[in-house]
Order: C-alpha cells, then structure tokens, then sequence
C-alpha cells in the first residue's frame, strides 16, 4: 500500500552536515506528487517535533524555529524521494528523525503514512 523507509542518520560533529532520505514505495505512492510530507524528530527523554514540512500542491512550505537557516527540505519527485539538508548541526540536534506523508496534513498525529526512522548523533 504505502511504505516510507528513512535513511541517512550517523554521527557527526558540531558544525557538520546530514542528509536525510525517505523514499515513498507502493501504490499508495502512485501520485506521490500530491502528497503533503514533513520530517519530524524525537530526542531522548523529549516529545516528538515538527522539524520541516512541504507541499506543492497546498504551496505550504514550513521550518521549526530551531530549523530555519540551517535545514532544506526538498522532493525529488521522479525518485519518490523526501529529502532533508541538515547544516550547522548541534547537539541538540541529536534525535530520531522521522519522515511522514499525507494527503492533506502536516502535524504530529493524523498523517496517513510514518517512516520507522533514523538516528542522527551529534557530538560536541
């Protein structure tokens, strides 16, 4: 039906860069263009956050506070592909991060589709 599957997390230093990827498969994904999809994180001992959200179709494009001037998020849309440009990372940054997927809605709860996530470690 629909599967999102996260990669790119890994340990870096402060001030280094990731790249995240998600890629959608399944026929859920047939108009994949038309979905609106974010990344979203969890760290140790804290509630999961809104990091970035996108849509070409709604013309929405979101950042975090934290995330603004140092993160893109960006589609590929003929490779099914979600990604997210981390820059100047921090520790704070440190989290799992998930990507999500849905028709209509960017939000903690209520998206169609979650990916199972990837850890990002980030070292002072």
């Amino acid at each position: 039906e629909g599967l999102l599957v996260e990669s790119g997390g890994g340990l870096v230093q402060a001030g280094g860069s990731l790249r995240l990827s998600c890629v959608a498969s399944g026929s859920a994904f047939d108009d994949f263009d038309e979905y609106v999809v974010g990344w979203f994180r969890q760290a140790p001992g804290k509630e999961r956050e809104g990091v970035a959200c996108i849509s070409d179709r709604y013309s929405r494009l979101w950042y975090s506070d934290s995330a603004k001037g140092r993160f893109t998020i960006s589609t590929d849309t003929a490779k099914k592909t979600i990604y997210l440009q981390m820059d100047s990372l921090k520790p704070e940054d440190t989290a799992v991060y998930y990507c999500a997927a849905d028709r209509s809605l960017c939000g903690l709860t209520g998206m169609d589709h979650w990916g199972k996530g990837t850890l990002a470690i980030v070292s002072s």
